[in-house]
C-alpha cells in the first residue's frame, strides 16, 4: 500500500464530506496503532526451537497455498496475538508461535476483510487475539493442563474452576477447530484505537470477569469478561451478561454471522467461516512469513 506524506493526506481528506472524512481518519488511526502493534516480528528463540519428532528429521511443514497472512488481505484489522507472548492462561509463549502473524485459510481472512470494512463504517475495527493455531500448540496446553502443579495464570484466567476440571468442563482437548484454518478468536474495538499497555509477567493478577477498569486494560469493548475467561460468563449468551457488555456480544456475532461465521456459544469470542476447506484436517506448519513464503 503506498504511503502519501502526512500534508498530501489531509489536504484530500479536508475536501471530503464529513461522513467520509471520519472514516478516513479514523482508519489513518486504526493503521497506525495496527503497525505498532500487529507488525510480525522474527522470533529468535521459538517457543518449539526443540521440533517435534515428526520434524526434527526433515523440513517443517508448509502451509498449502490458499493460507493467508490476514494483513496481507486486510492491513487494517489489529493483531494482538496473545500466544507468542507470555499474557496468556499458560503464562509462557507456546509451541509454534514464532511471530506475531495471524494466518486463517483465504475465504475466512477475505470473510475478516467485508466485515472489517462494514465495520470502519460504524466506527469500529476487528482485533484478532489468535488464527490459525498449529497442532503442537493445542499439545502444549495439554501437557500444561495435565501439570495440575502449575497454577500460574489461575487468578486471572480460570479464578473459579479447578485445574482438574480443565478437560472435562470442555476448555482443554486434544484437537482444536484453530488447527484447520478457518477459526478465529477475536473482538471489537471502538475508534480511534488506543494502544494496549505491555503485559509484564509478575504484576498482579485480576479475574477475567472483573468490571473492565479492574482487569488488565485492553482496547476492546466491554464484552463482559477478558479474552480466554475460562468462566460460564464467557458462554454467548449467559443470561447474566446484560446491558451494554450483551449489545456489544450480540453486535460482534451478528456482524460476523452476516458473513459466514458461526460462533461457539461456549466462547463470544471464538468464530469458524463456514464452509472450511479442510473440516477434517489439523495442520502443525508454524505461525511464521517462513511457513508462507518458503512454499514449494
Amino acid at each position: 500500500m503506498t504511503r502519501h506524506s502526512t500534508g498530501t493526506h489531509l489536504s484530500t481528506t479536508a475536501r471530503l464530506p464529513t461522513a467520509v472524512r471520519a472514516v478516513v481518519t479514523a482508519l489513518g488511526t486504526l493503521l497506525a496503532v495496527t503497525t505498532a502493534a500487529g507488525t510480525a516480528h522474527a522470533d529468535p528463540t521459538p517457543a518449539d526451537g526443540a521440533r517435534t519428532a515428526a520434524t526434527r528429521n526433515g523440513p517443517e511443514p508448509e502451509a498449502p497455498e490458499d493460507f493467508v497472512a490476514l494483513g496481507d488481505v486486510n492491513p487494517t484489522i489489529i493483531e494482538e496475538m496473545r500466544y507468542v507472548t507470555r499474557h496468556n492462561f499458560v503464562g509462557e509463549r507456546i509451541d509454534g508461535y514464532r511471530q506475531r502473524l495471524c494466518i486463517l485459510t483465504r475465504p475466512a481472512a477475505e470473510a475478516l476483510h467485508r466485515a472489517q470494512t462494514r465495520l470502519l463504517r460504524q466506527g469500529y475495527s476487528l482485533k484478532v487475539y489468535d488464527c490459525y493455531r498449529p497442532q503442537r500448540a493445542v499439545d502444549h496446553f495439554v501437557r500444561w493442563a495435565k501439570d495440575l502443579d502449575d497454577q500460574t495464570m489461575k487468578t486471572e484466567f480460570y479464578p473459579d474452576v479447578d485445574k482438574t476440571r480443565l478437560f472435562a468442563d470442555g476448555y482443554i482437548a486434544e484437537k482444536s477447530g484453530h488447527s484447520r484454518g478457518s477459526t478465529v478468536d477475536l473482538t471489537l474495538v471502538r475508534l480511534p484505537a488506543k494502544p494496549t499497555r505491555p503485559y509484564h509477567p509478575g504484576l498482579p493478577l485480576v479475574p477475567c470477569y472483573a468490571p473492565q477498569d479492574e482487569r488488565f486494560p485492553d482496547s476492546s469493548v466491554d464484552m463482559g469478561t477478558g479474552y480466554d475467561c475460562f468462566d460460564t460468563l464467557s458462554h454467548t449468551l449467559d443470561p447474566r451478561i446484560q446491558g451494554r457488555q450483551r449489545a456489544n456480544r450480540l453486535f460482534l456475532k451478528g456482524t460476523l454471522e452476516d458473513l459466514g461465521f458461526v460462533n461457539l456459544a461456549e466462547e463470544w469470542w471464538h468464530f469458524t467461516f463456514k464452509p472450511e476447506p479442510y473440516p477434517d484436517t489439523f495442520f502443525d506448519f508454524p505461525v511464521s512469513a517462513t511457513s508462507l513464503t518458503g512454499r514449494r
